[in-house]
Parts: structure tokens; sequence; C-alpha cells
């Protein structure tokens, strides 16, 4: 069976740069599809005023997803038994709730609004018990995060999108289910926008939806590979006409796909062939509805479960850099830039949280407080900017983390060699004195 999303109206209205819009479809409805008989469908949980984001356990036994019980009520989790259809609330909370997906321990991960610097309103990500007890926040950053999935290795891998201090494309970011270790997974620097939930197939490749700077409400069919996500990129849908909207691996020689060959028809569930980069069959269409996010109702394989080294009694964390200076592809000191950078500046929301000198070796090591963003630009002797501000980072309590440099290549392996910054104690961060850069401050 498929579990798919039927939404009424047009998905063109959609705000495909924000998230919010193809993520909350009003008046949407759960719709059970047995693909060799489409004619034969049921509707799941008709009494929602509105339905969406559906994602099955790994047992295949239970499905997660999002709704408004009333027009006006906040989206919330929800949970159905799909042997007997019966329903249970999840989430309990105040804002809205998007975009469950389901851990190897039972734990959920959500989206959740929550306000966001200046003006903004947009969704971090959060946890809690299969019940909805032990909420906890895992994203930090003055981002907003969405349309996640469990990756077969365990971590997470959710669509963010900068607002603070200034609006960005969206990418994929890569995390561990406890918020430790996020980082880039995929970025098109074209200024492209991602349309739906990434899914990983069982050959390895990675597909999701991704529209052109030039019009960002024609869907593109796309793939990477898990293991060169950066460099890998297809698009399997050049010189197809129309657009897509969502896609579901079935199997490593067949898509589903939410496809339309024109703006005047909707969106309807087709075959995908990805050898050939052709559309197959139709599977399943619905006169008046836009037909999206098909899940398979099968048991699958249950990802790795991942330990988490988060100590929430720890008030801070670790980062170290190898060297500030290894840039681009560039690896021995064959900097990119003339200039060569012998300081760091942390910058935090509102202010700069220290300037730091580095090694010799261009290293530096950190002690940094625990769950607060910030961001790192390297300087040269003149305190002039080399290397602008790389994106948001956090440390969770307790975590220890290690880059090579700033703005690598993220395929780039660290040289065989102990960075003599880590043979000191780490730097605060924030630094009591921020015009003192060799000043160590302990912690209390």
């Amino acid at each position: 069976m498929l579990i798919v999303t039927e939404a009424p109206g047009d998905l063109q209205d959609r705000n495909v740069r924000s998230g919010d819009a193809w993520r909350y479809m009003i008046g949407a409805r759960l719709v059970a599809v047995d693909p060799d008989k489409p004619s034969s469908v049921k509707i799941l949980g008709g009494d929602f005023y509105s339905a969406c984001s559906p994602v099955i356990s790994s047992d295949g036994k239970r499905m997660l997803f999002a709704a408004q019980q009333k027009q006006d009520d906040v989206w919330q989790i929800w949970e159905m038994n799909l042997g007997n259809q019966k329903y249970r609330k999840i989430t309990a909370l105040e804002e809205d709730c998007i975009d469950p997906v389901i851990l190897p321990n039972g734990r959920v991960i959500f989206s959740k609004q929550i306000p966001v610097y200046s003006l903004h309103s947009g969704h971090a990500l959060f946890s809690c018990n299969a019940d909805g007890s032990d909420l906890k926040q895992i994203t930090f950053h003055p981002n907003t995060n969405f349309a996640s999935a469990v990756l077969k290795d365990g971590r997470l891998l959710t669509v963010t999108r900068q607002l603070f201090p200034k609006q960005a494309n969206s990418m994929l970011m890569v995390l561990r289910p406890d918020g430790t270790k996020a980082d880039l997974f995929y970025n098109n620097e074209s200024g492209a926008a991602l349309l739906s939930r990434a899914s990983e197939a069982a050959d390895g490749k990675i597909y999701f939806i991704e529209a052109d700077s030039a019009n960002l409400r024609h869907g593109n069919l796309v793939s990477i590979r898990y293991n060169r996500p950066l460099h890998s990129k297809t698009n399997l849908s050049e010189g197809i006409t129309g657009d897509f909207v969502s896609v579901l691996p079935l199997t490593p020689e067949k898509l589903c796909v939410s496809y339309r060959s024109s703006d005047t028809e909707s969106y309807a569930l087709f075959e995908f062939d990805p050898a050939d980069k052709a559309i197959g069959k139709k599977i399943y269409s619905n006169p008046g509805y836009q037909v999206t996010d098909a899940v398979l109702v099968h048991a699958q394989e249950r990802p790795k479960k991942l330990p988490s080294e988060v100590d929430l009694g720890v008030k801070t964390g670790l980062l170290m850099c190898q060297d500030i200076n290894v840039t681009g592809t560039s690896v021995s000191g064959n900097y990119t830039f003339d200039r060569k950078a012998v300081k760091i500046e942390v910058l935090g929301i509102d202010s700069t949280l220290g300037i730091v000198d580095v090694e010799k070796d261009g290293s530096f090591y950190l002690k940094v407080a625990a769950d607060m963003p910030f961001q790192i630009r390297t300087l040269d002797e003149k305190g002039i900017v080399v290397q602008e501000a790389c994106d948001w980072i956090w440390i969770r309590p307790n975590e220890r983390r290690g880059c090579i440099g700033c703005h690598e290549d993220t395929e780039m392996v660290p040289e065989n060699q102990v960075p003599l910054a880590v043979k000191k104690s780490p730097v605060m961060i924030p630094l009591q004195d921020k015009t003192l850069s060799e000043k160590q401050v302990e912690l209390e």
C-alpha cells in the first residue's frame, strides 16, 4: 500500500523559499492507495481538517503525521496504528509542529515553530519520547529546519535555510539525532530552492526535488550520492516537459514521483526509471487534488542507533581547527588567499564573542558555551578580514568537534599531525575581555 497526501487547490501558491506553505498543506488529507487497484482508496483520519507529512515506522505498523484536528487548531504530531486506524496525539504544544520522523530508539524528531532573531519566525528541530514527553531542542542556529529524514547511518538529513542576519538559500544539513556534528551535506551554489524531503534509496543514492533559481516553481528531479553529496548531482528530469514535487524510491531501478506535464494539470503519481531518465506508467491520480508525498507501507531496514555524547550537566563543548589557512581544496599551506590569517574572530548573534590568536601552524582550540549559535571569520595581522564568516555553528553540551580549515572542501581529510593548539588549554568563548585575544577564562 501507498499512503499519499492529497491537497486541494494549486500548489503553485506555496512559498518555496520559506518552506511554510509546501509543508503546511491546508485542507489536505491522507489517503491509502493500492497501486494494483488505484480505484480502491481509503481516507485515513477523515475527521481531521488538515493532515499531511506522513512517515512509516520501520516495522510498517505505525504512521506518524502532522495535522490540524480543527481549522483553527495549531498543527501537532499524531500517530496512527495502521492495523486498526486508531490515532493519538503525540505533541500538545502551543506552536505549530510539522515533519515528524521516527528514530530507531523510538524517539520522535519534528520541526517546531519558534521565534528567530530579528522579526523572523522559523522552525527548530526537537525530539521527544513516543508519548510526547521529555521534549528537547536539538538545533540552535538562526535557521529554519524542516522536511527531515533519517539516513540508514542513523543521522538526520534536513532542509535548512538561514534567516539571520540575512536570508539565504536552502540546503541539506546532516546531524546526529542529539544535535551534534551538524554539517553541510548538499548545497547548490546557483541559488536553487529545495522543494521536498530527501529520500535515500537502497543503492546509496539520495533523491529530492529542486527548483532552478530562474524558476522557483519548476521542480527538477535530482539525485546525489551518499558518499559524495557535494560532487555527484544529477538532474534526472533534464529534457522532460513538466515538473516534479516529490519523490519516493521504490527500488534502485524504480522511483515513485509526483509529476505533472503542464501547469494546467494536477500532480499525480507516476513510475520513473532513473537509469533511462524516463516517466513510466501512471500509478494514481485524483481529479481536483494535488497528489504528493507518497510513502510505502512496509517493513524496512531499521537505521543504526547512534550513541550520544551529550551531557546536560556540562555547560560547554570543545572545537578544534587544524589550520585556518586551509581553504577550498588547498592543502599543506597552499593557501587560496595572498594574505595569511593569524587570528579568528568569534561572532555571536548581537556582538563579537572574542578575538583569538591562532598557533604558528594555524590551529586553534576553543571551549565554547553550549547551545550558543556563533560564526567564525579569519583575520590577518592587521585585523582585516581574510575569510568571511562561516555558516552558523553550535556546540552541544560535552560535544567535541574538529575541522580541517575554513570553508574547506568537506571531503578533505586532515594532515596526520597533532595541532599545536591542543597541547595547551582551550580558550574559553565568550571571552570575558573581548579585546584581549590571549586571555583564557575558565567557565565557573
